[in-house]
């Protein structure tokens, strides 16, 4: 694989440079997942095509998102970022071009399938090079990284829904598949993996870092192969479900509750409460990304995983409780979704410290299939308000969530300490580490 050497000051710059063209490029493919919901009412009313039938593109979206970024990362450490990228780039902008021309439904199925494998290609190239950049602040990379996919898409949903009013969903997937594809495409040949050890050699020390960086590298076969990883593995889907559980029932819950319509008045603007509430959970869910990271990096990944894991188990059972007011209703869900961004930045981040750099793509990807794990319980969701009604789906979620948070300090801190030697992290040691 194809490295390049970095000069002092100009080796620091470029590392932050690489960071914003990852950023930029999960800014691009950010609409694929969290845009598609403007798009199921339009295919509905076009084709006649069932909901629950539109939505198992969706369901295949997200599969192949998660369940390929393993041999995507691997091909990342295997080639470089730049051509997983840039196949990446082609199959997202293919996958809405797809389904600008479908017909049927095997068609849209296609299609999601083709963007689930490029979105995910570019979301693997883009946190593992984030890792590789930054073994001395893996938790802000990470965080910054994964924010762009959070958030990619608010500045864009107005936009696109007015486009779908004004020329049809068609032409509106058409036009932004092209134009995002078109942009992942030209990021990606910019995309470069680090040398690490002349970033050990000239990059500065990042004052305030306590990590500990991974005394061996880890295969990801050797990684499976170790207690700690399936910990952080249970731990993952313990807090993508509860996560997922509650968010995913937002609109429903808002319904029931007879708040969805209700208007709210924050910060002299006033919405509908589930309007409101989504807006804001966008906002919050990409930014607690990079500050989680940022503070996982100066208090530990166990430390911090305990705080936010535990505030969301506090907001989740929070808000299945006061949901029924509506500024509380968005106050709260603002909160649950707050505290549970963070997983995208601390699980990478905790993978990165623990099993080293030199894999770190393809490890990281693994780690992440847990989101698709827990994507497949998700259901289990709607099963529990039928019978028991939405508090006991809120008291299930904050039960993993807290569960987790013990996890974090109690069994896999020992884990990890008994693992590598507490250190303060300096570029020498990350040379030394992955030498």
């Amino acid at each position: 694989m194809k490295t390049e050497s970095v000069g002092a000051t100009p080796g620091a710059r470029r590392r932050w440079w690489q960071l914003a063209i990852g950023v930029g490029c999960m800014c691009m493919i950010a609409n694929l997942q969290y845009g598609w919901t403007l798009f199921v009412n339009p295919i509905h009313d076009r084709h006649g095509w069932s909901k629950a039938s539109i939505q198992v593109a969706f369901t295949l979206f997200v599969l192949l998102e998660t369940w390929l970024v393993p041999i995507e990362g691997y091909l990342v450490d295997r080639f470089g970022p730049r051509p997983v990228a840039l196949a990446g780039g082609i199959l997202c902008g293919g996958a809405w071009t797809i389904n600008s021309m479908a017909e049927s439904l095997p068609v849209l199925y296609l299609a999601a399938i083709v963007g689930g494998i490029g979105a995910g290609a570019v979301y693997g190239t883009c946190v593992g090079n984030a890792l590789k950049w930054f073994a001395d602040r893996r938790g802000l990379a990470a965080g910054l990284t994964a924010a762009g996919f959070g958030a990619g898409s608010a500045l864009t949903v107005a936009p696109i829904a007015n486009m779908i009013k004004s020329r049809g969903y068609e032409e509106t997937f058409l036009f932004f598949g092209l134009l995002q594809g078109i942009v992942v495409v030209v990021l990606a040949l910019m995309l470069r993996a680090p040398d690490r050890a002349a970033i050990a050699r000239e990059l500065p020390l990042s004052p305030g870092v306590v990590a500990k960086p991974a005394t061996r590298e880890y295969t990801p076969m050797q990684m499976a192969r170790t207690p700690s990883f399936w910990v952080l593995y249970a731990m993952f889907v313990m807090m993508a479900l509860g996560g997922l559980m509650a968010t995913a029932q937002l609109g429903p819950m808002a319904k029931d509750y007879k708040v969805a319509d209700s208007p709210v008045t924050l910060l002299g603007i006033t919405l509908p409460a589930l309007t409101f509430a989504l807006s804001i959970d966008r906002v919050l869910n990409g930014l607690t990304r990079p500050l989680f990271g940022w503070i996982s990096d100066r208090i530990g990944r166990e430390n911090s995983m305990f705080i936010g894991f535990a505030l969301e188990g506090i907001g989740v059972i929070l808000l299945g409780q006061y949901a029924k007011d509506p500024t509380t209703f968005v106050l709260l869900s603002g909160l649950v979704f707050f505290a549970w961004g963070e997983i995208y930045s601390l699980f990478p981040a905790t993978c990165g410290d623990m099993f080293g750099t030199k894999s770190a793509a393809a490890n990281a990807g693994l780690l992440y299939t847990a989101k698709g794990t827990a994507a497949l319980l998700v259901p289990l969701g709607s099963v529990l308000a039928a019978r028991g009604g939405w508090q006991q789906v809120f008291v299930v979620a904050s039960v993993l969530n807290f569960v987790a948070a013990i996890l974090a300090v109690s069994v896999l801190k020992p884990l990890r300490l008994r693992g590598a030697n507490p250190v303060v992290v300096t570029p020498r040691s990350v040379s030394q580490a992955g030498s």
